[in-house]
């Protein structure tokens, strides 16, 4: 337990305040309010996730008072007023004074705040108010427990400073400002710890949500064993002479669920969310699959890489975030799709999963890309700067009109990093632009703009490569053109690449370009792909096919009905929409996008 500082400027606190109706109570004292009128403002998204979330909605109730100048004065009442959603203003001439909030939290994923009475967990962006002018102020966070504590054995598990906690970590902390306390996710509860160290840096991973079996049955040792070759991995990529964190400790906070997956990135920290039954368990009986585990490492791997590149190697345009507005940059295919290449890249270089393995999931990703007409029609660095309004809000035409800048963005990695290794007579690679962005942005926290991978790449690979590089550019990230990987890969990695051989219920399937889900029984198309059977048939996401030739279909049936169909010269659908029965038919032609397997060389 350390001292606690001098009292800072402006003071949270955060209160768990009623379990059954999900609800925190935050208080916020500010000592020294703008005279001319202060106003505050909750952050209407997330740093990491780029959709407009308007955190502002959750608040129940907001009040405003003089803070007493001694126990003799009573708490007065404050009129503040509402400027839009997410600002309020304190009245001129108004001296110390706190706010106070009631939050409902009842969102699961990794971005917001979450409460009831097994677990607590929150970003501060979601409960606590900024102070406009202040934010550059240091300011200290209290964390109190949930009523009844002594029933709970709640403890905290975040990696702010602590100041001034109790044995279960409740009580003071500080951060050097605002930007810092909303860095910081917290989580309530009662956990499973896993602990290791990574070249003398600490590391733990805190688990909420498992039954009392799969605790006790939870392999540790494992996921210590995993993760430890993870990190070490991932610190030697970029400090390869000196294997040091640029962090002094590391936190893993998983949720784990029923269903969902996902990880939001912080400084020294990330939240997690998967399956129950992705984690390693002692009891093979109940064993889950072990693609499903290396899917959760996977993750691991890449909200931890995430440390480096995103919180360390950042956009310019992210310095500072301004959580008021959409901050755009077409620079999230090098963030998220650079990320997305080395989280499978590390697993394999730390022996997590095998080289088959590695290239069954780079197959897996390059198919996905391939199937989307997306692809053709939006580059990644649109893709990039339209993040905000298209991939974060996707609708039935998506797969038409988007390409991911992760699964693409993964793909160029791949792409530059063969391209750099056959320049160079495998000599150098990306891992060599990797380490320059991290010496030259990282260590100095200078933002990068578009220009600033020219010169990394022009420094490390050298002039020559310089024509290789904008041509690749020109195509594959302003541009919309397919990655040859087909070419590339057999010849600079010594991989195979045959394209798949689908048999005739798979190429029916490719060629029909319908997604689909099972409605009550119903065959309910959800997304209708340009140039497949199904749009030129006249299909349309919400209909529900009742039959496919005259033959009533199901999800359970879909395979069946299809391969029936081996010998006919056209497709009908009977469906409804809207409630009104159509029939629509076309020429049966199998036309798909092709589709690749990557093999080991058996030269």
């Amino acid at each position: 337990m350390m001292a606690l500082d001098s009292t800072p400027a402006i003071q949270y606190m955060v209160w768990p305040d009623d379990l059954h109706g999900h609800r925190f109570t935050v208080s916020l004292i500010i000592h020294h309010p703008n005279p001319q009128g202060q106003v505050v403002h909750m952050p209407a998204w997330i740093p990491g996730s780029y959709l407009i979330r308007d955190f502002s909605k959750h608040i129940e109730s907001i009040t405003a008072f003089t803070l007493p100048k001694n126990q003799a004065e009573a708490k007065k009442k404050i009129a503040l007023e509402r400027l839009d959603n997410d600002r309020w203003r304190i009245p001129k001439g108004t001296g110390a004074c706190e706010i106070v909030t009631t939050i409902y939290a009842f969102d699961q994923s990794v971005r917001t705040a979450y409460l009831d009475q097994e677990r607590g967990f929150f970003n501060p962006t979601s409960l606590c108010l900024a102070v406009e002018g202040q934010a550059h102020l240091p300011c200290s966070l209290a964390i109190a427990p949930p009523h009844a504590q002594t029933n709970k054995h709640w403890q905290v598990q975040t990696t702010l400073r602590q100041v001034k906690t109790d044995a279960s970590s409740f009580g003071f902390y500080m951060a050097k400002d605002y930007a810092d306390l909303i860095d910081h996710p917290v989580a309530l509860g009662q956990f499973e710890t896993i602990e290791w160290q990574s070249f003398g840096t600490p590391h733990r991973m805190v688990i909420q949500g498992l039954t009392s079996e799969q605790s006790q049955l939870l392999d540790k040792k494992k996921l210590a064993d995993d993760l430890q070759r993870i990190c070490d991995a991932t610190i030697r990529l970029f400090e390869p002479r000196k294997p040091k964190a640029p962090f002094k400790q590391y936190l893993f906070i998983v949720n784990a669920a029923l269903d969902g997956y996902g990880g939001l990135e912080h400084c020294d920290s990330t939240a997690l969310l998967c399956k129950r039954d992705q984690l390693p368990y002692g009891d093979h009986s109940t064993q889950r699959p072990k693609k499903s585990y290396e899917e959760f490492l996977g993750l691991c791997s890449h909200e931890y890489f995430h440390a480096w590149l995103v919180k360390r190697i950042q956009a310019k345009a992210f310095q500072p975030y301004r959580l008021n507005e959409r901050n755009h940059t077409r620079l999230l295919w090098l963030f998220e799709g650079f990320t997305s290449y080395y989280d499978d890249l590390q697993l394999v270089r730390s022996a997590c999963i095998t080289m088959e393995r590695y290239l069954e999931l780079v197959g897996s990703n390059w198919n996905g890309v391939l199937r989307n007409p997306g692809r053709t029609k939006q580059s990644v660095a649109d893709s990039s700067f339209d993040a905000w309004t298209k991939y974060y809000q996707m609708d039935e035409n998506t797969p038409n009109a988007v390409v991911s800048y992760y699964a693409k963005g993964s793909l160029i990695a791949l792409g530059l990093d063969l391209q750099i290794r056959q320049f160079s007579n495998d000599q150098q690679s990306l891992d060599d632009v990797m380490r320059f962005l991290w010496k030259e942005h990282g260590k100095t926290g200078t933002g990068i703009n578009q220009y600033a991978l020219d010169l990394a790449i022009n420094s490390t690979i050298g002039i020559g490569f310089n024509k290789i590089w904008q041509r690749f550019k020109r195509d594959y990230i302003d541009g919309t053109q397919d990655l040859p990987l087909q070419i590339w890969l057999p010849q600079i990695a010594n991989v195979e690449v045959p394209q798949k051989q689908a048999n005739f219920t798979e190429a029916i399937k490719l060629a029909l370009g319908m997604r689909y889900t099972d409605s009550s029984g119903w065959i309910k198309v959800t997304h209708v792909l340009d140039g497949g059977l199904a749009q030129i048939a006249g299909l349309a996401p919400n209909d529900l096919i009742s039959s496919i030739n005259l033959q009533r279909i199901t999800n359970t049936r879909m395979d069946q009905v299809l391969g029936s169909l081996v010998n006919s010269k056209k497709i009908t659908f009977h469906f409804f929409r809207q409630d009104k029965e159509h029939q629509a038919s076309t020429a049966l032609k199998l036309d798909y996008p092709a589709q690749y397997e990557l093999k080991q060389s058996k030269k």
